[in-house]
């Protein structure tokens, strides 16, 4: 059954802490699928997983990007695909993606913000009244 892990940021860096978890998720050898708002929000990741941090390298490509050569661990997009991932994916679209049941853990990022707490609270109440296991996580501003 899928796991599913709320982190609840006191900040509104959603994207750079995905880049953050992305990236340790790589190093332990798993693949991700970042499930985002649309095409406009993929780009902006993808840029991001080549500048958020110094000396990181995570290999990634976005659904964006036509031609490119799709095997990297890392999948950016908006639709229901990430065929190839089935480990993790890290949701930062404000719905449920109805393509979450197939990947071993979800990790859900709510930033600060009551918009962004209620939906995060609507989707804590999906994954709940289904049965799956639930975690919590507060993450302090780095």
């Amino acid at each position: 059954m899928t796991q599913v892990d709320f982190y609840i940021l006191e900040d509104n860096q959603r994207d750079q802490f995905a880049c953050r978890l992305a990236e340790k998720i790589y190093s332990q050898g798993r693949t991700v699928y970042i499930h985002t708002q649309g095409d406009v929000q993929s780009r902006h990741i993808d840029q991001l997983l080549w500048t958020f941090r110094e000396g990181s390298f995570v290999p990634h490509h976005s659904d964006c990007d036509a031609g490119e050569h799709k095997s990297s661990p890392v999948e950016i997009g908006s639709g229901d695909l990430g065929e190839q991932h089935n480990e993790v994916l890290i949701n930062l679209a404000p719905e449920v993606p109805l393509i979450f049941s197939r990947f071993e853990r979800v990790a859900e990022i709510i930033p600060e913000g009551e918009e962004d707490r209620i939906s995060g609270r609507e989707r804590f109440r999906f994954y709940r009244d289904r049965g799956y296991p639930l975690n919590s996580h507060n993450i302090k501003p780095v």
